[in-house]
């Protein structure tokens, strides 16, 4: 897993909860780094679960609730860090649509070892779309928050269905159903 997202989760504890949280979730985990990550390092997806989960423990929350958090407000740094990853886009099915073939290349540019999750998609009109995430890291909490960030920074009025299909392989698969209101913004 790439440094910029432990950075950023670590960030987030900071100035969420507290820099003692943070002290004390990194004392906690089993971590190869002793918590100094940089951007552009990777690192091993097992430290992000032991700290998601001695912050959980420490915080009270469930782990699919922290990970939706940290999805919402990665997505709002992602489009503080990069904000030529939204510019484009005028839309959330059409971010969403790009995510595979344009925007996830433009990562690999970035950061050439990331070992991204696999998505696709399928829209019937400008109201419904189908958006399936596939990933051995089994992140679906994750990817769900990073939808809503997305969601919240294009000011839509969108629900998202979410259903755990079978695996394929040591892949998770998770559905996404969104459907846009008929007004379409908030």
């Amino acid at each position: 897993m790439k440094g910029i997202v432990f950075r950023e989760f670590i960030d987030m504890v900071e100035s969420q909860f507290s820099v003692e949280t943070a002290d004390a979730i990194i004392e906690a985990s089993e971590l190869s780094t002793a918590g100094a990550y940089t951007s552009v390092g990777t690192y091993p997806h097992q430290e992000m679960v032991d700290l998601v989960s001695n912050l959980s423990n420490k915080a009270g929350m469930s782990v699919p609730d922290l990970l939706r958090h940290f999805g919402r407000h990665l997505f709002g740094r992602f489009v503080e860090i990069h904000p030529g990853m939204t510019s484009s886009y005028s839309d959330v099915f059409a971010l969403l649509s790009a995510l595979e073939n344009t925007i996830h290349v433009d990562v690999n540019k970035l950061y050439r070892d990331a070992e991204l999750p696999l998505f696709s998609y399928e829209q019937d009109n400008q109201q419904h779309m189908v958006f399936i995430y596939r990933s051995r890291r089994r992140m679906a909490d994750f990817a769900h928050g990073l939808i809503e960030g997305c969601i919240a920074h294009f000011k839509e009025d969108v629900s998202i269905e979410r259903v755990e299909l079978a695996p394929q392989g040591d892949e998770a698969q998770t559905r996404f159903t969104l459907v846009r209101a008929a007004h379409g913004t908030r």
